[in-house]
This record gives structure tokens, sequence and C-alpha cells, in this order.
């Protein structure tokens, strides 16, 4: 709740709890009754110098138009994780190493790990990944079958966003779009993991 709007519900509370009307209120206050009005509904900011008649009309302490921490809402820690450059999830594009900007996370639902963003371009993982998602990374050298990972394609320092496949010691970055074809990482193209996708975040 906004402070003026607590502040007017704490006058309208204290005025009703006394049997007295607005008009009455504002005739102690020397003013109108559509300013009483205004500031009962935080419509109007009522200053200092108007809580200390509204203390004094009241007998209350002035503190009694103020939030105690019982009802303050609790302010959620954050912290600013990195987006870097575009992933792709199709063809692959150049992997932009340069910060473009920050994204706030609330601590507490946050993976132990260094984190960063990826934002992904492409249908390729459509419809487990729509095309534009901010993807969350934890930064790991490796993840299971199965799991999505961004990988970074050494030969042309490029990378991809894939769901992990190995057989016969061969890793499949396989795309979750059947028109798109699995990715063969050898040692003619190689590849290298750079972190396991955690969940993403999609801009309407």
């Amino acid at each position: 709740m906004e402070l003026s709007k607590y502040v007017g519900s704490k006058i309208r509370e204290l005025r009703e709890s006394r049997g007295m009307d607005q008009d009455t209120l504002a005739s102690k206050l020397k003013t109108t009754r559509v300013t009483i009005s205004r500031y009962e509904t935080g419509a109007r900011k009522a200053n200092q110098d108007v809580l200390f008649q509204l203390a004094d009309i009241f007998k209350v302490s002035i503190n009694y138009f103020f939030p105690t921490p019982q009802n303050l809402i609790p302010v959620t820690k954050t912290i600013k994780i990195p987006l870097l450059g575009t992933i792709a999830c199709g063809d692959p594009i150049l992997a932009e190493e340069n910060i473009e900007s920050y994204v706030d996370e609330p601590t507490e639902d946050l993976p132990s790990g260094k984190l960063f963003y990826l934002k992904a371009k492409g249908n390729s993982m459509k419809p487990t990944i729509p095309n534009g998602s901010k993807v969350l990374i934890r930064l790991q050298s490796d993840v299971e079958d199965s799991e999505i990972a961004a990988v970074l394609m050494t030969e042309d320092n490029e990378a991809t966003l894939k769901r992990i496949k190995r057989v016969n010691g061969t890793m499949f970055l396989m795309p979750e779009n059947p028109d798109f074809d699995p990715i063969i990482a050898d040692k003619n193209n190689p590849a290298r993991i750079l972190g396991k996708a955690i969940r993403y975040t999609s801009d309407l």
C-alpha cells in the first residue's frame, strides 16, 4: 500500500472511531470537507504540519499515522545477472562476449553457481523455448543427457542452444522442432558445453 493511502486510512479510522464526520474534522483543521476526503483516499498527501494537528485533535502519537515494521512490505533482495550476446536456436550465430545489459533477479529464486543470460534466436527449440526468450544459464562444463545446454561451437566461436544426446561417445545437439536437423559435435565440428539452461523469460 502506498504511504499516502496508508496515512489516509488511519485518518479515516480515527475520525470514524470518534464518531466525527468529515465536515467536523475539516472545521477543526480549518480546511474543507473535500480536502479531508482527499487525505483519506490518499489522493492528497497530508504534510507534517497537518499530521501534527491531527495527532493533537485525536490525542495520539504522530507515529500512529505511519506503518509499523510488520505493516511494511518486505523488500526482495535482487542481483544483476549479465545478459550476454544472442545465442542461436537454429543456425548458430556469433556468440558475443560483451555484456549487453543486466537482468534483475530475486536472489531467493536463483540456483547456486555462476549465472548469465543469453537471448535465444530462431525456432529450432520451439515450443520449449520461444524465439527471443532470455535463457538463464548456469555455468558448468557438462550436463546430463536430455538436458538443454548452451554449447559453444569452438571451430567458429559460435554458440547454440540444444538438448544434449550422446551415442557411442558422439554428442548430438538435438533441436525440439522437427523441422530442424541435429548438429553432430565431433572432431570435425568440435563443441564445448558452456552451461545448463535453467529457465527462460519471455516478454509479451
